[in-house]
């Protein structure tokens, strides 16, 4: 089995796993409970919470857990939308047109309440322009998101110039940033890309599945969008899932970020060339997009076709988002490229355990794909 889907989910690491395993055999109080099993619970999140927090670069404080990015990014959005009612007049937001779903289809959902949403365009390979973002922002802006790392193509977004702009245009506007793609697979922080909010994920990072985070700035203040208790300070209530928050520290702290990237900077080259020995093959991503996303279209065959050919072959590859569901891409279609490429995007995505041998069986079952399915 090859697997080149990593931004669709990974495996869980050893660590993760034993962390997991660990708390939900020996440490299994409810973090709330006041009795001493309670306390160890509550001792462990809190050092999981310090953990996961240092990787971000802020305080443990700061940070608060989730059922997912997909859960981290909807209580950004929502959350600063409603505490920013107080501004009565002001109700711009700036989203980029090729947020993740749960970014996009929030702020679909606040168009349709009335709220005016600056889409901003990609360019052919999904780079947004600064000087689009300085065009859009302005008083009247309450929200900016804007992925760090687009989770289709690797466009790596201008992150670092959101604040600076926000901060020119003298608006209110927070700053949100769904950094799930980037997260230990580059080096930054919630500082150096200056954001009010960010969102985290840890099955991307050899985590378990169902738990993320929301970095929130202190003194931001975002309303919650459940109800029901008053954990995680009330801003996400339910009780803690101190095992899966175990994993994910556990994971977080045996990435090696450097290391990582080292490699998989070499698979995605040893990759580009040779996918570019194909004749059909056009590439999606550009030189400057993460290395760990490789979009490439095979012209003039649909997707759903070379995935299942390759899937039979056991090489695991996506045609896009997993949240997409089969349906074609919003952020294909935003790049505005012809129907040839946008029908036959394939996305590789991959982890620093793939090799070139693999990368090598991926080009000849492409090319037997072409050989075959031209006929």
């Amino acid at each position: 089995m090859i697997y080149l889907d990593s931004a669709a989910t990974t495996p869980v690491c050893e660590a993760s796993a034993a962390a997991v395993a660990d708390v939900l055999q020996h440490c299994f109080g409810n973090p709330s409970s006041g009795h001493f099993l309670g306390v160890q619970a509550r001792r462990r999140v809190e050092q999981d919470r310090a953990v996961i927090a240092a990787k971000l670069g802020c305080a443990k404080e700061e940070l608060f857990f989730t059922s997912g990015g997909t859960e981290a990014n909807n209580l950004a959005v929502f959350g600063t939308v409603e505490a920013a009612k107080k501004y009565r007049t002001k109700k711009r937001i700036v989203v980029s047109a090729i947020e993740h779903a749960s970014v996009y289809e929030s702020a679909k959902k606040l168009e349709n309440a009335g709220y005016e949403v600056i889409w901003l365009q990609p360019d052919r390979h999904g780079n947004i322009a600064p000087a689009d973002l300085a065009a859009a922002i302005d008083e009247n802006t309450i929200l900016v998101s804007m992925m760090l790392v687009n989770n289709e193509l690797g466009s790596v977004l201008p992150a670092a110039a959101v604040k600076g702009i926000i901060a020119a245009k003298k608006s209110p506007a927070l700053f949100h940033c769904d950094c799930v793609q980037a997260f230990c697979k580059m080096p930054f922080s919630v500082k150096s890309i200056g954001a009010d909010l960010v969102s985290v994920s840890a099955h991307k990072v050899f985590g378990p599945k169902g738990v993320g985070a929301l970095y929130v700035r202190r003194g931001v203040r975002i309303l919650p969008q459940h109800i029901g208790g008053e954990q995680e300070k009330g801003l996400r209530p339910g009780t803690e899932a101190s095992a899966l928050i175990a994993g994910f520290a556990a994971a977080v702290d045996a990435y090696d970020t450097a290391g990582a990237a080292k490699q998989i900077k070499h698979i995605n080259s040893y990759a580009r060339q040779a996918l570019g020995s194909i004749a059909c093959v056009e590439f999606n991503s550009d030189e400057q997009a993460s290395e760990s996303i490789l979009n490439i279209s095979l012209k003039g065959f649909r997707s759903e076709v070379i995935l299942n050919y390759l899937s039979e072959k056991e090489i695991c590859v996506s045609a896009g988002s997993a949240c997409a569901g089969g349906k074609m891409s919003h952020v294909m279609k935003a790049l505005g490229a012809q129907k040839d490429i946008t029908n036959s995007a394939i996305r590789l995505s991959f982890s620093p355990f793939n090799t070139t041998e693999e990368i090598d069986t991926l080009v000849q079952a492409l090319q037997g794909a072409v050989a075959t399915l031209a006929h």
